[in-house]
This record gives C-alpha cells, structure tokens and sequence, in this order.
C-alpha cells in the first residue's frame, strides 16, 4: 500500500492578486503617458477575471504590461492568465478581460495522470476534483515523479502541495 503521495495543483494567490492590481493602478495614477486615459483594473474575485479598460489599444497594452510585472513581482504566475479580446467600450474607451486558472482543469489532469503512467515509474495518479494525487511506495521514486512532471510543459503553471510521508 502508498504511504506517500503529494498533490499536482494550479493555484493562484489571490492577496497576491489583489496587491499586485493595487500597485499596477498606483503606477498607472502616476505614469504620465496614462494621464487622462481613463485607465483602470478591476478583480472580480468570484468569477476569477480582471477587467482592464483604457482609452485605446495602445494604453490598454501599457497598463497589461504594468499589471504583468507586478503580478511577476508578486510571485503571481502569468501562465494561468487567458486574455480575452479587445473590445470597445462606452465613451470611445476599450476594455479586455482576464480570466485566472485556479485548479487542475480536467484536460490537463488527464495530461498529468497520462504522463505520470507512461513513465512506467512506480507511482499511481489519481484525478481527485481540481487536483492530482500521485502516490508511492517511497520518496524517490516520488521524487522522480516530480522532476518529470516539472520538465513538461502542460501550458499553465504547476505547483506541487501536501507532500505527504509515512
């Protein structure tokens, strides 16, 4: 029977989102090729999606590029972010919206669990709701089954939790 296992998520701060949108609107304020552009950044937590709105393309690029490298500098990841498409906005603005990845979805756990088995590593993983659980007989192998999780690219950001051993 596995006594140790860890968990594969996707996860996303959202404090972390919230200082780093709070700090990207305080430069915006004081950027003066964004004076008078109207610009802002609003988190819909419940929904996981910011909206970006600005006088044209142009600004809306700048005030990405803003938000970008605070979320960086938080140690937010950029890879669970979808942008949506420019569209326009009342009062000759433009908004864009974001949408956060939070959790595993189910394409990409089936991803994770399918090259986890073709490894033929000593492991089992299971898709257990936004997660996946990959349990072992002993660390090592659990180790290696991180390395090789790590060294793919499965398009959004990984992180591994609850690193378990008996």
């Amino acid at each position: 029977m596995p006594d140790n296992s860890f968990d594969v998520v996707s996860e996303i701060s959202m404090p972390e989102v919230s200082n780093a949108i709070q700090q990207a609107m305080k430069e915006i304020i004081t950027r003066y090729d964004l004076k008078d552009s109207k610009s802002n950044i609003e988190l819909v937590e419940k929904d996981k999606k910011l909206i970006l709105t600005s006088a044209d393309d142009f600004k809306l690029k700048a005030v990405t590029e803003i938000m970008q490298s605070k979320l960086v500098k938080r140690g937010v990841p950029l890879k669970n972010f979808t942008y949506g498409v420019i569209q326009s906005a009342s009062g000759s603005s433009v908004k864009q919206e974001v949408t956060m990845q939070c959790g595993l979805p189910i394409e990409k756990a089936k991803d994770v669990v399918k090259k986890v088995k073709d490894s033929k590593l000593k492991v089992q993983a299971s898709i257990q709701g936004d997660l996946v659980r990959v349990a072992g007989k002993d660390r090592d192998t659990l180790q290696q089954a991180i390395a090789l999780i790590k060294g793919a690219d499965f398009g959004i950001d990984i992180q591994f939790t609850n690193f378990r051993t008996n």
